[in-house]
């Protein structure tokens, strides 16, 4: 058996600091054999041109395996290995070599808008809709090859134009999302999401979820809603079309901030009474993270509103406290007023809530408000 390095790509962003790979990244890397054995056969059928197939036994016994794990952010370190008793002809290697320095280029091409499919099979394309798929804002697999020292870098952008390059009519990215279950078919295994904006998209019902999109369906006249991480399905305007696999799946809180902020995604300016500056996307998911981060799960939610202003105001009512936080959403920052409504003692505080300072305040505040009541 011989075994020699033959690609490191470079995982880069906070995840794979500290030498380590998730594990649900490893799907990604994963892609990468099938892809370099089908454009391996491209590249023999291309030199080949007699031929309407690659031979028999054109792959047997050869394997890509991750071998370790390098300092770098992650670099993972992929050998090519050949079992001595194969009859893998040693030229063959060569198509392999070719195929992996043909999908670093393309990535390269896609970078620079240049042809994608010019030097490239266009039926491997759809490979990249599997390969970079856990790529998050900000993160990137990069790569180099013997012949080419330059760092090229997959990220989620690119991985994107890659796909849309093919024929492909769908492309699929991991997927966050909260809505209602209106309605479960057992028969095929299927069941509809309604999502905060109204629209519905249908899920296949893996076993193993099966008593959670029950009890929200039937808990949905009374306002159930769940989040769902898994795998989505989109349209080439980038709208979801429903989802392709479900990871988890779990009942929310009836006072779920991001499922609310959500809702609130859909006013317009004028929303009261002609007047009232809806709040922007934007400033609705800087929100929704910050609180998903800094505030702790073992604390009561608050309730959520809009202001007239463009910010929201949320309120706790832990007696014999009245709490509201006034949000900035431009500014980010908050003004915090208590209120002991049996003494009518007053608290005030100005928040700057982009310091984890300020929220450990906040969340210390409520906390001790919360002992007090129990």
């Amino acid at each position: 058996m011989s075994t020699e390095t033959f690609l490191q790509p470079r995982l880069i962003g906070e995840r794979f600091e500290g030498h380590a790979i998730p594990l649900e990244f490893l799907k990604d890397l994963a892609v990468l054999e099938e892809m370099i054995v089908e454009v391996a056969k491209w590249r023999f059928l291309e030199e080949h041109p007699e031929r309407k197939r690659s031979p028999r036994g054109f792959t047997e016994g050869i394997e890509l395996k991750l071998t370790g794990v390098e300092d770098g952010s992650a670099i993972a370190v992929i050998s090519l290995v050949v079992a001595s008793s194969t009859l893998f002809p040693p030229d063959n290697q060569s198509y392999f070599e070719e195929a992996r320095d043909a999908i670093v280029s393309v990535i390269d091409a896609a970078k620079q808008d240049k042809s994608i499919t010019e030097r490239f099979p266009e039926k491997a394309l759809g490979y990249f809709d599997r390969m970079g798929r856990s790529l998050r804002s900000g993160e990137a697999i990069e790569f180099t090859t013997p012949s080419n020292s330059t760092p090229v870098r997959l990220t989620k952008e690119i991985r994107r134009k890659l796909v849309l390059a093919s024929s492909a009519k769908e492309l699929t990215e991991e997927i966050s999302v909260r809505g209602a279950i209106p309605e479960a078919d057992q028969d095929d295994m299927s069941f509809e999401i309604q999502l905060i904006d109204g629209r519905k998209v249908r899920a296949p019902m893996a076993t193993q979820h099966l008593d959670t999109i029950l009890e929200a369906f039937n808990g949905y006249k009374s306002g159930a809603r769940v989040l769902i991480q898994g795998v989505g399905k989109f349209n080439r305007n980038e709208r979801l079309q429903g989802l392709e696999s479900i990871e988890h799946i779990s009942i929310l809180d009836p006072l779920d901030i991001p499922a609310r902020l959500d809702e609130l995604r859909s006013l317009q300016d004028g929303w009261l009474d002609g007047k009232g500056i809806a709040p922007s996307s934007e400033e609705l998911d800087w929100l929704a993270k910050a609180f998903d981060a800094r505030y702790p799960e073992d604390l009561p939610l608050p309730f959520v509103y809009p202001t007239a202003e463009g910010g929201i105001r949320a309120e706790w009512s832990v007696k014999p406290y009245e709490m509201s936080l006034e949000i900035d959403l431009s500014k980010k920052t908050g003004e915090w007023h208590q209120l002991k409504m049996d003494t009518d003692d007053e608290d005030t505080r100005s928040l700057n809530l982009e310091t984890d300072e300020d929220w450990k305040w906040l969340a210390d505040t409520i906390g001790k408000v919360q002992e007090g009541a129990a």
